[in-house]
């Protein structure tokens, strides 16, 4: 009984990371239509700036503040620099994103070495506490937590601003969003900026779970892809609900049958998507 408690929490740890990581990039894919590859890239520099702050002695919470300025600006780059100097051209954008994700991960093993390195959480979040005769890690219900304040605050932003309405306007016809004046340069550049600030949060937030290493962005990215597909494009409700739901199906496959993670993790997802192709919460887009 115990392992199955356990395993809950950390399935519902990894799933509110994966929400962080995959909602940004279900905005993105939703409105610009480019699969951003660089987006495990983003998660995993976000982790190590948010690393650079706290070893220099500074507090968690300015690493997290610090990654989320850093990623985003750095998605304002690309977007306005890379991206819309290739607009209307989906393969060249989609590869263009592939060569900085190879940018960034080569950038941060020369910069920061090729081994792992554990990010303490703060103190307040150390230890754990007594749940139904077990201990739980703070940090990890902590987690989870921060991932229902982010969606929330995504859900508000969305649902109840000119801004959240703009985005969802273009995500479901872009075309007509356009035709009646909705700047889509500005909104691209905004979106993207959020959805690769939401990337260097996720990676600080995960840091004292996974540690921090060379690879964690070709780690995440799979699963957030996942997500994204499952939950449909563009979609809030579909990323949170999936990346809950491949947080269980990951951590439980990954236990349980170790050589047949991958199939447990993706087999649901083909067999959904036979069913209901613009997955779970998708809808028609024009």
């Amino acid at each position: 009984m115990s392992f199955w408690l356990i395993q809950s929490l950390n399935s519902l740890a990894l799933g509110g990371v994966l929400f962080t990581l995959a909602a940004g990039f279900s905005l993105i894919f939703g409105l610009m239509r480019i699969a951003n590859l660089s987006h495990g890239a983003y998660f995993m520099l976000g982790a190590y700036v948010g690393l650079s702050v706290v070893e220099a002695g500074y507090s968690f919470f300015l690493a997290m503040l610090a990654s989320i300025i850093t990623i985003g600006l750095l998605g304002v780059i690309v977007e306005r620099v890379i991206l819309r100097r290739l607009a209307g051209n989906s393969l060249s954008q989609v590869l263009a994103t592939l060569g900085i994700a190879f940018v960034i991960a080569d950038c941060s093993l020369w910069f920061w070495g090729g081994d792992p390195r554990p990010v303490s959480a703060p103190s307040f979040l150390a230890g754990g506490v007594e749940m139904l005769g077990l201990t739980f890690p703070i940090y990890r219900i902590a987690v989870v937590v921060c991932s229902m304040v982010v969606a929330l605050g995504l859900w508000a932003l969305l649902e109840k601003t000119k801004l959240g309405v703009m985005i969802r306007a273009s995500v479901d016809d872009r075309q007509m969003a356009q035709g009646i004046g909705v700047p889509a340069t500005r909104l691209f550049s905004i979106v993207f900026c959020l959805g690769a600030a939401l990337a260097g949060l996720g990676g600080i937030v995960a840091a004292p779970i996974l540690s921090v290493y060379p690879g964690l962005d070709a780690d995440m990215l799979p699963l957030a892809l996942v997500v994204v597909i499952l939950g449909g494009l563009g979609s809030l409700a579909g990323a949170f609900i999936g990346s809950f739901l491949i947080g269980f199906i990951y951590s439980f496959g990954q236990v349980l049958f170790p050589d047949l993670a991958y199939i447990i993790l993706f087999l649901p997802m083909l067999i959904i998507l036979a069913v209901r192709p613009r997955g779970l919460f998708g809808k028609i887009t024009a």
